[in-house]
């Protein structure tokens, strides 16, 4: 469906399991303005916050690109992490948009890659790897869950892949992730990439590896594991915090690898999501690149394949811009 000129200026949307963040874009090619990131929680559900949002930009967008956690098909839209659904026709009629395209989040993130700059990324790993041009470009973002995307370039540009690779099953290596696996598996009857690698994956991880090791540890939350492993605030470095974020960073290089593999990631590999970034340093200096490359006979063909962290605030938003200047006829690689 081609937009027209009727259709600016738009809304975009990123809503996340936390966060429903919101911009405007005022004509093709523009960049996204006027953001601002609302709590969910505060909300009963997304008209509400859409709502909330438009009245304090005082503005009446004439199309959206909304970015949602979660499949996107059909009329029905049910959130992966957020208590909201809603009805795609009706959310169309009460706001006048038109058209009203709704994307997965981690392929709105996955159409901004192309976009990134140097200052909105960090290397992981090391220098001298630049990627392949106009190859795959390969996404891993844990946040609230865990989402995975893909842009696969066309002579028309970029398009994204929308995909629900979190809920994949999670592949142990070393001794100490088997037996702690072991343990989220007796609590939860099946290990997936998303039940370890997300905010509330990381305590059930710390959990798993205290009793591994023979340990016992209060429950901590994320913030309080990343703060102790990074050695923030008083009391220094906790050593089980330190081993459990190694370890989170571990299976986090080993899932970006497998993803490489799987959609031949040769252009690059993206770590985006709100929670790599708080410990971008330790993620830089931990196994994650060693556990990324350590595919056994196919070390070679990941080695040259560079890695990066996203550091940009709000990618996601101009990826649903780039996805509304596609169907308007402009390229989804413009800068």
């Amino acid at each position: 469906m081609r937009m027209t000129d009727t259709a600016w200026p738009a809304l975009v949307a990123d809503i996340g399991g936390t966060n429903a963040r919101f911009a405007l874009v005022a004509e093709p090619g523009a960049a996204p303005s006027a953001i601002l990131s609302l709590p969910a929680a505060d909300y009963l559900n997304l008209p509400d916050a859409i709502a909330a949002y438009l009245e304090r930009v005082d503005a009446r967008p004439r199309s959206a690109c909304i970015a949602v956690a979660g499949p996107t098909v059909g009329d029905r839209i049910v959130l992966s992490n957020r208590n909201w659904d809603f009805s795609v026709r009706a959310l169309a009629e009460r706001f006048g948009f038109a058209p009203l395209r709704l994307i997965n989040d981690c392929e709105a993130l996955a159409l901004a890659l192309p976009r990134l700059g140097a200052d909105d990324l960090m290397r992981l790993g090391p220098e001298g790897t630049s990627g392949e041009v106009g190859r795959p470009l390969a996404l891993i973002a844990p946040g609230t869950g865990l989402g995975m995307s893909g842009a696969l370039p066309t002579p028309q540009g970029w398009i994204a892949l929308s995909a629900e690779g979190g809920h994949a099953d999670l592949a142990p290596v070393d001794d100490l992730e088997i037996e702690a696996l072991r343990r989220v598996r007796g609590e939860r009857g099946r290990v997936s990439l998303e039940s370890v690698l997300c905010g509330s994956g990381l305590e059930r991880l710390h959990r798993a590896v205290a009793g591994a090791l023979g340990l016992s540890t209060d429950p901590l939350p994320a913030a309080e594991i990343t703060r102790r492993a990074v050695g923030g605030g008083e009391g220094g470095l906790d050593r089980l915090c330190v081993q459990t974020l190694t370890t989170y960073c571990a299976l986090l290089g080993g899932a970006a690898g497998n993803l490489a593999l799987s959609l031949g990631a040769r252009g690059g590999v993206y770590v985006g999501g709100g929670i790599a970034p708080r410990f971008a340093a330790f993620l830089a200096a931990s196994p994650f690149r060693a556990r990324f490359e350590a595919k056994g006979r196919m070390a070679d063909y990941l080695r040259p394949v560079p890695s990066w962290l996203i550091l940009a605030n709000t990618p996601a938003l101009s990826g649903a811009a780039a996805h509304l200047d596609s169907l308007h006829g402009v390229r989804a690689d413009a800068a």
